[in-house]
């Protein structure tokens, strides 16, 4: 599929794609009941939709460094792949990334994991994106801009001629760190180009200067 336009639209997962909230905190309380630990808190399933797996163990278990790397190998040890039922696609979602990738050249820059391949594979994305990026092939995870540079060089595209589609302060932070137009998903995000969900997307793009 040859995109009509060399400009890159690249895309959040979580909260952008899909409404993964209720999948993400149940992946993590299964992984504190494997390590005998009481549920996420209200602060804590909020931090479960937006941080990635060691900033959340982090935030858990920075204190304790013997326990911060049990509560890490819990995690990696847990698979994600029942969880995937409790993802539920966002309004016309395969119909926009269809359009997308038409018009545009496409990747998606998320603070998932080892998730990603069986996420890609169970909802067939593969072929709606270029390029992939997450957790695991960049030195930080966002709010760190590493994944949408990463995105930008390895695309061969100038950060002008991109633009980052997000749900988060953290996704706002990244793509004015590296420099490119943003657009915010839903309510979560104050940004002055936001639409409320990403069926929207296909009207907005083509009015935005340089995303032709």
């Amino acid at each position: 599929m040859k995109p009509s336009s060399g400009s890159l639209v690249i895309l959040d997962c979580d909260g952008v794609l899909f409404e993964s909230f209720e999948a993400n905190v149940a992946f993590y309380n299964a992984v504190l009941e494997r390590l005998g630990q009481p549920e996420l808190n209200e602060e804590g399933r909020g931090h479960a939709h937006r941080m990635a797996t060691p900033q959340i163990m982090e935030w858990l278990f920075g204190e304790d460094p013997q326990r911060l790397s049990e509560a890490m190998t819990a995690a990696y040890a847990t698979d994600y792949t029942p969880f995937l039922a409790r993802l539920e696609p966002v309004s016309e979602l395969f119909e926009t990334l269809r359009w997308l990738r038409e018009h545009y050249r496409t990747a998606m820059a998320t603070n998932r994991g080892a998730t990603i391949p069986d996420l890609l594979a169970h909802f067939e994305l593969a072929p709606l994106f270029e390029m992939v990026v997450g957790i695991r092939d960049v030195p930080r995870p966002k709010p760190a801009p590493d994944m949408l540079v990463h995105c930008l060089e390895g695309l061969g595209v100038e950060a002008h001629a991109a633009v980052y589609v997000g749900d988060s302060p953290g996704d706002l932070a990244a793509a004015e760190a590296a420099r490119m137009r943003f657009i915010g998903v839903g309510g979560s995000v104050e940004h002055h180009t936001r639409i409320e969900e990403l069926r929207a997307l296909p009207d907005l793009l083509p009015t935005l200067p340089r995303i032709l």
